[in-house]
């Protein structure tokens, strides 16, 4: 099934899918690959991108450049875009992060429910999955809304704190048994797994897990 059920949860395994199952930011790699080939939107978005060095304004400037680069979209555009361009990130030799997959695999093959929790858009994300023949796998991403001009103000991102939300709206809930991702952003995530495994950690991200997981917390470099 490619969208979460609401059965009962048993054995639960959750996976991020950037810096886990793929290298780097797959939507990211989406917009730099469409803006390279839309000049006018390159102008608008370049006076944007130093606010991206700012902290407190990134969140902000980073939508702001998502919107910029997708004016006058809509959603089957977008989706056809996404959808090309996730097929073709999966079959690239240096993306997919083979022992990531094939833990995966490994989980559902013994019975667990495996559920890709990502913030990347949902299409794209399900792309990918497909092309890299995770198609069965249940997906919670994040979702665009769409205006009169492109993206629309309803979207929804899920990050951080927001997945374990949208985790409960698919009726899974807390604890989990495995939940893997690269990030601190997903501490959330991580804290509710009775196994918390860090992927390939960069700096003191996992001095900073390792304080707040305890002995939960694994980690493993892939």
């Amino acid at each position: 099934m490619s969208e979460p059920s609401e059965a009962a949860v048993t054995g639960v395994a959750l996976f991020d899918l950037d810096g886990v199952l793929v290298r780097g930011d797959t939507f990211t790699r989406l917009l730099r690959r469409h803006l390279s080939q839309s000049p006018w939107r390159t102008a608008l978005v370049v006076p944007v991108t130093p606010l991206l060095a700012v902290r407190p304004l990134r969140p902000a400037a980073a939508r702001m450049i998502m919107r910029l680069a997708l004016l006058g979209f809509d959603a089957p555009r977008f989706r056809a875009r996404a959808q090309a361009f996730g097929r073709d990130l999966a079959v690239d030799g240096g993306v997919a992060i083979p022992e990531a997959v094939a833990t995966l695999r490994r989980h559902a093959g013994a019975g667990d429910r495996v559920v890709v929790v990502t913030a990347c858009e949902h299409d794209l994300a399900r792309a990918v999955l497909d092309g890299l023949g995770l198609g069965e796998v249940e997906l919670i991403s994040s979702r665009l809304s769409w205006g009169r001009f492109g993206v629309g103000r309803g979207s929804l991102h899920n990050y951080g704190s927001r997945k374990p939300r949208q985790l409960a709206a698919y009726g899974i809930e807390p604890p989990w048994e495995h939940a893997y991702s690269d990030s601190l952003a997903d501490l959330p995530m991580l804290a509710a797994a009775n196994q918390a495994i860090l992927v390939n950690p960069a700096g003191k991200v996992a001095w900073r897990a390792q304080r707040a997981l305890g002995g939960r917390l694994r980690i493993v470099h892939w």
